[in-house]
């Protein structure tokens, strides 16, 4: 049981507006009645994420992830229910009363706490290899890769033994146990080899949070092995996701910009040469949460990808990414040279900079690697050239800003202003200038909820729409109950619902924090987030209305003659004429409903 009161957490709750918190996270639009942006919690290039300042909650219409305030941070940050009230107390300058947690929250708090120990015993450990005889090649490595000593110790580098249950025997030799080792992923066990290190025979990167706790490692391999780089597995305090290898570091310079790398010695390279701004994803392709993360601390992202196909690849992916998260993307030119540190070792930190300072303009940069696909010595390949062009410049929906970059283009590639214009203004009429929501990635559809019922759709649609127009409740109050909702879920959301409408109050984001599970909470965020058809008139919405409240009704009556319990016959016979007499009325009435703002 929490044992911060439900006063208590109302108040915080209320001190917190949701979009206000979620804007340090996501980069959010205003639409409608809902702030819009990209879902932090699965990869997506149109945002699904939608973000309610009215009901105070918010849903991903693609992965099905809702809450309340408390419940973003918790999934966000991987906070407990403790942290995020601290957090959000804190922002708010409140003070919390001094209590004893419950023995739920300690034990996760805890297991917590060790999995951070583990990884920090570890990295000790690690590091002190490293600087013994037996590290004596990976030490080398470091050095041949003209690291000195106070860069290595800065990033806490080190090394894995060749001996693969070298670092089990020392953990277990601390009093940690199998199952705690298994769940921070430096060990695993299976029944042919039993328990044996993930990492040996490597020289050791720590990956840290930005609180600078080790959350995972990543490991090179000393001499010939695959893979040449292994990272650690997730874990409850390690999501490759959403945290940045450098990022710990990078925070504290301050900057307003960010240098995108794609390794971990690429980030060491710049920090050792004065760049302490460097960051670079651990070992995944780059994502939203990624961005969402780099908002938090800068506005512009220079791009420092390897000049080779694969890096050009991670940056035409990572460009709308950050584009979406509101951050400025450009990219800095390294070539003949393929990657940050080999240019440095080549020609020192101030050429370095010139390459900042000379960073393409991201559009142009695409625009150029597009220009790549065609024969530009050839009419019809010149002429296609130009049209796909034309299809990309829609991407800009400001005019303004549109007819900036088809000047640069036009100018670029010899094209004049107003034939580029032209073949942008013939493209926007076979496409238009709002492109059509791509699909959900395979993994994610397999997370979407099953195609519901008509009834379990009806439920949800009435729900949505009292929560959103609260004045019909005075329409509809007379002839529905909270019974009328079959579903479990359902049931106690509009229990919770008629109770606040009945007292004349509305808070929503009370009502999924009496769940425990996080699903649960979920699903009831989505009873409250469903789709509702526009229809004009008030005849044509008290129709829809009156249909969906029909629905629930002649479904109640249904549960009741098909309950073939012998035990409360007599009951269920009265409610069954009252059900019958309530849907005569129900048929005859007309409803009329007024238009909102949604």
């Amino acid at each position: 049981m929490p044992f911060y009161s439900d006063e208590l957490k109302e108040e915080v709750r209320s001190a917190n507006d949701i979009v206000d918190v979620i804007s340090g996270y996501v980069r959010l639009q205003k639409k409608g009645s809902s702030y819009v942006g990209l879902c932090p919690f699965h990869n997506e290039k149109s945002g699904s994420f939608h973000v309610s300042q009215n009901k105070q909650l918010y849903h991903c219409f693609g992965c099905g992830a809702g809450g309340d305030v408390f419940g973003f941070l918790m999934e966000y940050e991987n906070y407990t229910f403790q942290e995020a009230m601290e957090q959000l107390a804190a922002r708010a300058g409140m003070s919390l009363p001094k209590h004893e947690p419950s023995e739920q929250e300690k034990r996760e708090a805890d297991y917590r706490s060790r999995l951070l120990l583990v990884n920090r015993e570890a990295g000790k450990y690690y590091y002190m290899l490293l600087r013994s005889a037996r590290g004596a090649h990976a030490l080398d490595y470091f050095r041949g890769r003209m690291l000195t000593d106070q860069t290595m110790q800065k990033f806490g580098l080190g090394y894995a033994d060749k001996y693969s249950d070298d670092l089990y025997r020392y953990l277990k030799s601390k009093g940690y146990d199998d199952r705690l080792l298994k769940d921070s992923g430096l060990v695993m066990m299976d029944e042919k080899r039993g328990a044996h290190d993930k990492f040996w025979n490597r020289a050791m990167f720590p990956i840290m949070n930005v609180h600078n706790k080790i959350i995972g490692f990543g490991g090179r391999v000393m001499g010939e092995g695959e893979p040449k780089y292994l990272n650690s597995p997730e874990t409850p305090i390690f999501d490759k996701s959403r945290n940045l290898y450098g990022m710990n570091l990078a925070r504290q310079s301050r900057q307003e910009q960010v240098l995108l790398c794609e390794g971990y010695m690429d980030v060491i390279a710049l920090h050792q040469a004065g760049f302490d701004n460097a960051v670079a994803s651990l070992g995944t392709a780059f994502t939203s949460g990624h961005a969402s993360l780099l908002k938090r601390y800068a506005n512009e992202a220079y791009l420092t990808f390897d000049s080779d196909a694969p890096g050009i690849k991670a940056a035409l992916r990572a460009i709308p990414i950050l584009k979406e998260a509101g951050i400025t993307a450009k990219v800095i030119s390294l070539k003949p040279y393929k990657d940050p540190d080999e240019l440095i070792k080549a020609l020192g930190a101030d050429a370095f900079q010139q390459r900042i300072d000379n960073a393409e303009n991201s559009f142009l940069f695409e625009i150029r690697i597009l220009e790549q696909n065609y024969n530009m010595s050839d009419p019809q390949g010149k002429t296609a050239f130009y049209k796909e062009a034309a299809r990309k410049l829609l991407e800009f929906s400001e005019t303004l800003e549109r007819n900036n970059y088809i000047e640069a283009v036009a100018q670029k590639y010899q094209i004049g202003f107003e034939s580029l214009r032209s073949l942008v203004a013939q493209a926007s009429t076979q496409t238009g200038l709002v492109k059509k929501p791509e699909p959900l990635k395979s993994g994610v559809q397999k997370n979407k909820v099953r195609r519901e019922d008509g009834v379990k759709k009806a439920q949800k649609l009435l729900l949505t729409w009292l929560s959103e127009e609260p004045a019909l409740y005075e329409t509809v109050r007379e002839y529905l109950t909270p019974d009328d909702f079959p579903d479990e879920l359902c049931h106690h959301a509009a229990k919770e619902l008629f109770s606040q409408l009945a007292a004349g109050e509305l808070h929503l984001a009370k009502i999924p924090g009496h769940f425990e599970d996080p699903n649960d909470q979920r699903e009831i965020v989505s009873a409250f987030h469903e789709t509702i058809q526009e229809v004009k008139t008030p005849a044509e919405r008290g129709r829809a209305l009156k249909d969906t409240v029909l629905k629930l009704k002649e479904h109640h009556l249904l549960r009741l003659r098909e309950d073939h319990d012998p035990n409360g016959m007599q009951e269920r016979f009265a409610a069954m004429l009252q059900e019958k007499k309530t849907l005569e009325a129900l048929r005859r009435k007309e409803f009329l409903v007024q238009g909102s703002d949604r």
